[in-house]
């Protein structure tokens, strides 16, 4: 049985999906295809490299919503040594998955490639790379080049149904660290599941 198949129905109240934007067109693609109830408040994904602005800008959001007295389903991973008492902290809970990688690709298939080297790139952040990498590690290319290279033996961008042609921009972001770029095609099966599934939690949580 397949995620469209035992997707839970639209939420009778409705429902705020408050999280990263690195999928945000595959999530949409997905809540279009289901009609479910939920509004999306995305935040920027470079945030995974400032934990302290994920945080801060997490806690904001979530206050904010509460304060219109709106329930809310976070779309993170583990992505902070926190996350699970923000969460409790919010009285609302997250997708499922150690990271959105995993989330959209399984844990197996994801430690298989991590344990081969690879650096896992997606379409938004091919298409800010140099600016969000020289942001995060500073403006010496030769150092950001042995960070990577420290853990890194190449770059693997995934292509979605729903991405565009982000080719150009995954082989400047290899240059830039100097390492081979390979690719990887993912279907949205996995991430349909991860988001019913949290729906169908959220909704008994609030008793939709």
């Amino acid at each position: 049985m397949n995620a469209s198949e035992h997707a839970p129905p639209p939420c009778a109240k409705p429902c705020v999906l408050l999280g990263c934007g690195i999928l945000h067109k595959e999530v949409d693609a997905l809540i279009a295809k289901h009609a479910w109830n939920l509004e999306t408040h995305y935040l920027p994904s470079a945030l995974h490299n400032y934990l302290d602005r994920l945080s801060a800008q997490l806690h904001a959001a979530l206050e904010a919503e509460q304060r219109l007295g709106r329930d809310t389903l976070v779309l993170y991973g583990a992505c902070h040594p926190r996350m699970d008492p923000i969460l409790e902290q919010h009285h609302t809970l997250r997708t499922q998955g150690q990271n959105c990688i995993v989330q959209l690709i399984g844990y197996d298939r994801f430690m298989e490639e991590l344990a081969k080297g690879a650096y896992f790139l997606l379409e938004e952040w091919a298409l800010t790379w140099e600016p969000m990498i020289t942001a995060a590690f500073g403006p010496h290319p030769a150092v950001i080049r042995e960070i990577f290279h420290s853990s890194h033996k190449f770059l693997l961008a995934i292509r979605t149904p729903c991405s565009g042609d982000f080719t150009a921009a995954a082989q400047a972001a290899a240059r830039f660290v100097d390492l081979p770029l390979r690719w990887m095609d993912a279907d949205l099966d996995l991430l349909e599941s991860v988001l019913a599934d949290a729906l169908a939690q959220k909704q008994q949580q609030i008793g939709a």
